[in-house]
């Protein structure tokens, strides 16, 4: 005698009544997602924006003028208005936000094009202000229709029943058992109504990047601003890089100058702590620069330290136990702002190099100033341990400093030069400038 599998007799299986919950729950999820309501409240959104449009080609159309005037005066009117909202600086951005927001698109934000691109751009926004406009005002209408019936059905069944009109004629809901019926109505016009709110917002969806979404004009623009940004950012790295590895380059040598004349000479010591402080200070407020930039705020303090702050940056160094002879020659204070930061940064940056991997000693450092260029010359010592890289992958200090040259159309030179006679060997940095391009 064979075994008969439980469920088989009366309930029927058990698998056919899981797959039908998941159908009922498939089934009735739009009631249930809050997309649901972002797309209902982007259509009622459209309903409203209809109302001064129509309220004007209303009464562009008096009731007097025959049928066929009425009817140019309400289009000329309906399409006029239109025009003038999509012309709004704001109104494409705030098409393209709402979408983004409510109707669930991923617009890119629009961006800045020329007069002529900009004027093809509110043709195009005010385009896109009729579509929404018109599924709001038809999707607002049936569906409050639908959730005004869901609540009056069973509203009248359960005070006893009664006659409740529907399109022009009447439907009669019985009071008690017979009209149990009304509370699946309702249910199935809330239904209805979320299945037509996904409707309206899937078609909407299809249009918006046909109407809302960049041209090519656009895109090369979005390209452009892209590239600044990143090449800005690149730019304040490059800068915090320059700052932070030269106050951690004089800090250490400082700090060991510190220690060791924290014994004999005290005052010595106490006056390299205070450069210390100093410096570590002046990073700081360039990391709060560069932050504040990078978190797109306003940065605490801006720091724009020019070829008139060498005399603080040779100090520095001199205070980290370097010997640094320093000869300017031109008027430095005729040099364009934008020149003069970067020679700063970059004569910042090479003394950096220098304390890193040269001798203390025999650092000379000149900055001439003529009347269509400046250069920047930096000679160090180098150290007995240290050796020249020829060929090797260039550090990346160097690496800034040939960016910041080549930025401004300047040339630049680093490597080792030949013996002076004493047998040591020097490092040379040049680096110079065109100032004509600059002004």
């Amino acid at each position: 005698m064979s075994r008969v599998p439980a469920g088989s007799f009366g309930g029927g299986s058990p698998h056919l009544g899981t797959a039908t919950v998941r159908a009922m729950r498939t089934l009735m999820r739009p009631l249930f997602d809050g997309a649901t309501y972002r797309s209902w409240a982007y259509a009622f959104l459209g309903a409203a924006l209809s109302v001064p449009p129509l309220v004007v080609a209303v009464l562009s159309a008096p009731p007097t003028w025959p049928l066929p005037g009425r009817i140019a005066g309400f289009t000329l009117a309906l399409v006029v208005v239109l025009a003038v909202m999509g012309s709004l600086r704001a109104a494409r951005r705030g098409c393209v936000t709402l979408a983004n927001r409510l109707l669930g698109t991923e617009l890119p934000a629009p961006a800045a094009v020329s007069a002529r691109s900009r004027w093809a751009d509110r043709v195009r926004t005010a385009a896109w202000l009729v579509p929404h406009a018109a599924v709001g005002v038809a999707a607002t209408a049936v569906t409050g229709v639908l959730a005004f019936a869901a609540v009056t059905f069973p509203a009248v069944w359960l005070n006893g029943g009664g006659r409740v009109a529907v399109l022009g004629s009447h439907v009669t809901v019985t009071a008690g058992v017979a009209g149990a019926w009304s509370p699946a109505v309702a249910a199935l016009c809330l239904l209805l109504a979320a299945y037509l709110t996904a409707v309206a917002a899937a078609g909407l969806r299809l249009l918006a990047p046909v109407l809302l979404d960049h041209r090519p004009a656009e895109r090369a623009a979005a390209a452009e601003e892209r590239a600044r940004v990143l090449a800005g950012r690149n730019r304040l790295a490059q800068e915090l890089h320059d700052s932070i590895g030269h106050t951690l380059t004089a800090s250490t040598i400082q700090a060991a100058v510190a220690s060791e004349l924290l014994e004999r000479d005290p005052v010595a010591a106490r006056r390299a702590l205070n450069t210390i402080e100093e410096t570590a200070r002046a990073a700081m407020d360039d990391l709060d620069h560069v932050l504040g930039a990078l978190r797109e705020q306003q940065a605490p303090t801006s720091p724009a330290r020019t070829l008139a702050d060498l005399g603080a940056l040779a100090e520095s160094v001199r205070q980290a136990g370097a010997s640094l002879e320093v000869t300017t020659e031109g008027g430095l204070d005729r040099v364009p702002a934008t020149v003069s930061r970067e020679a700063y940064r970059i004569v910042q940056e090479g003394l950096t190099n220098a304390l890193r991997h040269g001798a203390k000693a025999g650092i000379t450092l000149r900055v001439t100033a003529r009347d269509d260029l400046l250069e920047v010359e930096l000679v160090n010592l180098v150290g007995g341990a240290a050796r020249f890289r020829r060929g090797g992958r260039p550090r990346q200090g160097l690496t800034g400093i040939a960016d910041r040259v080549r930025l401004l159309n300047g040339e630049v030179s680093a490597g080792p030069v030949e013996d002076a006679g004493d047998g040591r060997a020097r490092w040379r940095l040049v680096a110079r400038l065109p100032l004509g391009a600059a002004r």
